[in-house]
Formats: structure tokens, sequence, C-alpha cells
């Protein structure tokens, strides 16, 4: 097979204790997914209904990476979340299942315009352009269920040049996980290497160049990011 030109590598992530990585398929996002959370953005809760985006594989981020501020923004803002791996697939899950298609867990950072995710909100059009762009899916080496279990409580927290700007527990999600991996494989045939950001609470905020964000879910692990100057045009 010949191809125009060089297909792209494979996005995967390191796991911990292992020399061996997780190839990403898919990203899939919660929206809305801690009520503190929806609350500040001037949001309603769904507690029925969880709602999703998606960010290419593409455009994962290794943790203590580098990224350049990204163009098209002038609020540029952080969220963290705790991730799920899925390595085991299946179509219309039932949710007392869930967790046996479960490989790991992870730190995430959903990486957020949000002006423009204002803006096209406002005119009820897809955030696409506000969350699916270059470096906007970070993640953090994944730990494996094997390892750590099923983690239904931890304190989660962010902080930006070491201050404080997020500090909840995962035990506040809406939509727990289970909840999500059933729900979610009603619509998709979920599939080995697909990774779901469950949300993120309240505290989200924004950073500028020079920033470096560090973050902790409790028995999952932590995470990194450096924010670089925006590319010269």
């Amino acid at each position: 097979m010949k191809y125009l030109f060089a297909p792209p590598a494979v996005a995967s992530v390191p796991i911990l204790g292992s020399d061996e990585y997780f190839p990403i398929r898919r990203i899939f996002c919660v929206g809305r997914n801690y009520e503190a959370h929806a609350k500040e953005l001037g949001n309603a809760v769904d507690r029925e209904t969880p709602f999703y985006f998606t960010k290419a594989a593409a455009h994962y981020v290794p943790s203590g990476a580098t990224v350049p501020y990204p163009p098209g923004t002038a609020n540029y803002h952080h969220e963290l979340e705790l991730v799920v791996a899925i390595g085991k697939g299946g179509f219309n899950i039932a949710e007392a299942q869930a967790l046996a298609h479960v490989f790991g867990y992870a730190c995430g950072l959903d990486m957020t315009r949000r002006d423009l995710q204002a803006s096209l909100r406002e005119k009820k059009l897809s955030w696409d352009l506000a969350k699916d762009f270059e470096n906007a899916a970070v993640v953090a080496a994944l730990a494996p269920a094997s390892a750590i279990g099923h983690p239904v409580t931890g304190r989660m927290e962010l902080r930006v040049n070491g201050d404080i700007r997020q500090s909840s527990d995962i035990g506040m999600m809406i939509h727990p996980i289970p909840a999500l991996i059933a729900h979610l494989s009603r619509f998709y045939h979920l599939q080995p290497g697909d990774l779901i950001f469950t949300g993120t609470p309240e505290g989200v905020g924004p950073v500028i160049p020079g920033d470096r964000i560090e973050g902790m879910i409790e028995g999952v692990g932590g995470i990194a990011l450096n924010i670089g100057a925006a590319d010269s045009p």
C-alpha cells in the first residue's frame, strides 16, 4: 500500500509500572458533570442525561510538556479531570458490568478556549473550536485498575504557579463512571483505546505564557503542563 504522505503516528499514553503504551483511539469528554462547575459558568445541571463532546487523539499531550499559548483566544482555561481508559470493547454495556471494561485511570487536563466556548454557546453552535484544538488533551501516565482498583472518591487539586485553583473530590461527579460508560455505550461501540474525560469541578480559570499547571487526583497520580509563548505567525 502506498500513501500520498506518511500517516500520522499513533498517539499513546505511558502505563505506570510497564514499558508498554496505551494507544489512543478516541477521546470522549463529559460536560457539566460537577454541579458547582456548571453553576460557576451559569449553566443548568442535568442530573438525568450526561452530554459529551470529543477531542481528536492527535491533540494528545503528555504530562510535563510545554505547549504554546493557542491562537484565537485571550481566555485559555485549565480543567482538571479524571480520565478513564477503556481496555475492553462493548456496546449497550450494563451499568453493573461497566467497570469490567476499564483498563485504568489517569489525571487529565481538558484545556479550553473559554471565550470561544462562550461565544459558540451563545450562538448555539458546536464547541469544536473551543475544545478540540491542538494540544488540548493532556493525559498523564495511566494507572492500571489492576493496581489501584476503581476509584469512587479521592481528593483532586490543581495549582497554577503553586496557588490552588481547583480543589474537590471525584465523588462529587453527578454521573459516576459506571453510569457514564453504560450511557455512552448506547451511542457508540466502545473500543480498547477509548478515553473518557469525566468532567471538571469548580475553580477553572485562565493561564498565560510562563505559567506552570500542576494537578493531582488522590490514588491515581499527578499531572503537569507548562504554558509557553504563542507561536509566531
